[in-house]
């Protein structure tokens, strides 16, 4: 049977690390990071994520500012809000929850946030900086925790085949250009497959990683798993609970009853990928804090 993975765990471990980081940069320096996170509309699950969220900053002991925008917030409003966070010295990371209302451009959203101040590293010039290495530049935050989850289990990575199986901006692309880098830390051989694929099961079989950020639920199979591989689930989809239909169950990208039994490590769903999201995103803004203030 697999190692479980146990991403809630980890999070919190990091989460500590920065607590106790925040206590003496406060004591030093009489300041503490700042977190921005605005929502436009009233979806139920954006809600529950700005508030965990501002929950975690607080925990950790950041400043947390929140903006919650009404549904007919207009473009204009929310790049003047845009502009106004940029220009705050009491504000280190800024972060417009996605997704935006229809008749709001994402794009020209995500690009009006200062660089230098874009925890969840959507903007072009952060990207740019993930495709070359640099790290000047902040990583986006759900492929970087699943990044740190890979570290913790497989301490060589050089040559080991990754295969990212989807190709979002915000996980698939992003999680392939960071695992191909020529880094201690990374150094895979990397595949990314997706929809285009006639048989995804030819490259999944081949992975000695295997991270699935594919949005489809249960989709790969203990037959589509090699013996021994390494397998990370960011999936997170809402099913017919099997033993109760008038319930829903929380499930992954990944079969886990099946896969568990082939792999040598697993990630559940919940409490493995997700927790490791937040924790990334106060890692992200204590870097831009720094950065800021010039200060270690």
């Amino acid at each position: 049977m697999a190692l479980i993975i146990d991403g809630k765990k980890i999070a919190g471990e990091i989460r500590d690390g920065i607590r106790s980081e925040v206590l003496a940069l406060k004591e030093r320096h009489g300041a503490v990071p700042g977190l921005a996170v605005v929502l436009v509309g009233n979806d139920p699950a954006s809600s529950v994520y700005v508030r965990n969220k501002g929950k975690a900053c607080e925990e950790v002991g950041f400043a947390s500012f929140q903006y919650t925008l009404p549904e007919t917030t207009d473009q204009g409003e929310l790049v003047s809000l845009v502009d106004e966070l940029n220009a705050r010295k009491d504000v280190d990371g800024i972060l417009v929850q996605l997704p935006l209302p229809k008749r709001i451009d994402e794009a020209a959203i995500i690009n009006r946030i200062d660089p230098r101040k874009d925890v969840d590293a959507f903007h072009p010039a952060n990207v740019g900086k993930i495709l070359i290495g640099d790290e000047d530049g902040f990583l986006p935050c759900t492929p970087q925790g699943c990044k740190v989850l890979i570290n913790r289990v497989v301490p060589g990575l050089k040559g080991k085949h990754l295969v990212v199986v989807g190709r979002s901006n915000i996980v698939g692309k992003p999680m392939a250009a960071m695992m191909v880098q020529k880094k201690k830390d990374a150094d895979c051989i990397v595949t990314v497959c997706h929809t285009a694929a006639p048989d995804i099961s030819y490259y999944t079989r081949q992975a000695d990683v295997l991270v699935v950020a594919a949005g489809k639920a249960e989709m790969i199979t203990g037959s589509m798993v090699k013996e021994g591989a390494v397998v990370i689930d960011v999936g997170m989809n809402r099913i017919t609970h099997p033993d109760d239909p008038s319930k829903t169950k929380l499930v992954g990208d990944v079969k886990f009853d099946e896969v568990e039994k082939i792999a040598s490590a697993i990630t559940p769903v919940p409490g493995g990928v997700g927790p490791m999201t937040i924790a990334m995103l106060l890692a992200n803004t204590l870097k831009a804090f720094k950065l800021h203030r010039g200060v270690r």
